[in-house]
């Protein structure tokens, strides 16, 4: 009789900029562990204050967080692959302007400035716009990353 351990991910809240900090010390201590249980640490990129722990049960997460610093709160409940995957993977946010939408220029020469999408180049990663601000008709091609949708 094989009785086969199943992880699952658990959300712990730690100090906002301090997630890496969190997760290196909860690997630390669960090297310290004998049976930690632990599988992996996430620390999503556009999540602040989180770590994603997983690990084969809450018990043993919350013996592995307890009084550690920056951690400020316990997970009460597991998410799915699904909203793991979502937290994760980041789209470009080229795919979601289209002609016709609000944009801020965040970077380059016209940095803070709004302007309207005329045209979107997926291949080259390339917005028309339209700058709204200027006391003439201006027209200007940026990289994708350098707007941000204002709205639609």
């Amino acid at each position: 009789m094989s009785s086969k351990a199943t992880s699952r991910f658990f959300i712990v809240r730690t100090t906002v900029r301090q997630e890496l900090n969190a997760a290196l010390i909860i690997e630390a201590r669960a090297k310290g562990m004998t049976n930690s249980g632990l599988y992996s640490l996430i620390v999503p990129p556009d999540v602040k204050g989180y770590v994603i722990v997983e690990i084969e049960g809450l018990h043993l997460l919350y013996d592995l967080i307890k009084d550690l610093k920056h951690v400020k709160g316990r997970a009460t409940g597991s998410i799915s692959r699904d909203e793991l995957e979502r937290l994760i993977i980041t789209k470009p946010v080229i795919t979601e302007i289209k002609p016709g939408d609000m944009v801020e220029i965040i970077s380059g020469p016209f940095k803070g400035l709004k302007a309207l999408v005329i045209s979107v180049n997926t291949q080259r990663n390339e917005v028309t716009l339209n700058i709204l601000e200027a006391s003439y008709k201006l027209e200007a091609t940026v990289p994708g990353d350098y707007v941000k949708p204002i709205k639609k």
